[in-house]
């Protein structure tokens, strides 16, 4: 069994070097996006997330459906899956001009987002982190965003919810950049790494592999 991928890149050079096609339901989903670079943004890692996972089965993108359906609307969102492999999970995550994915055995989760100049946002500090945390974080916004980016990615394996974040403590994870090995908490795999001002955090099962395309 092949370990866990994650795969990133920024927008054009995701458009540029991976092929595919979307759903209807994700066409249209892309087409109600009013802004053309956030819709290029959805589009990327759509297609991404299936690059990602054929890399792993070890077939064509093209022979891959993502499906979305959320739970309690019905509606086409909420967590990916395969048509065709629903025992591989999958994960996807956009910010402004970067996308990421992963694919893996196990429950899987990723998030990216950008970092800003300034001081650590009080609000998203009560909001996310628990007293250890904000006392490692401090005024750090840097590294508040590296714990909300972790947070996030948890949540997108299911394990929390945006409404309990402070329930996980991270505080024995690093506030580094530059790792090359991934970190373990609690069992779990972070997978790091970063783009500019881009931080991105991929949760596994096991130890997974990082791809990333273009420059």
């Amino acid at each position: 069994m092949r370990p866990p991928l994650a795969v990133a890149g920024h927008t054009d050079d995701v458009l540029e070097l991976v092929g595919g096609t979307l759903t209807p339901a994700e066409r249209e989903r892309a087409e109600r996006f009013t802004r053309s670079g956030d819709r290029r943004d959805f589009v990327a890692a759509h297609l991404l997330v299936r690059h990602c996972a054929a890399e792993l089965l070890g077939t064509r993108a093209c022979m891959l459906t993502v499906v979305q359906r959320c739970e309690e609307c019905g509606q086409a969102h909420g967590r990916p899956w395969l048509a065709e492999a629903p025992e591989v999970s999958i994960s996807l995550a956009h910010t402004s001009g970067y996308v990421c994915a992963v694919a893996g055995y196990g429950r899987v989760g990723v998030d990216a987002e950008h970092v800003t100049g300034g001081p650590a946002d009080e609000n998203l500090v009560a909001l996310a982190l628990t007293p250890a945390e904000a006392k490692l974080v401090g005024d750090d916004n840097r590294g508040l965003i590296r714990q909300w980016v972790r947070k996030e990615a948890l949540v997108k394996r299911g394990e929390l919810t945006l409404g309990r974040l402070r329930e996980a403590d991270l505080s024995a994870l690093p506030l580094v950049d530059g790792l090359t090995v991934p970190l373990e908490w609690q069992g779990r795999h972070f997978l790091e790494w970063t783009a500019g001002t881009v931080i991105a955090s991929a949760v596994t099962d096991e130890p997974a592999k990082l791809h990333l395309l273009g420059g």
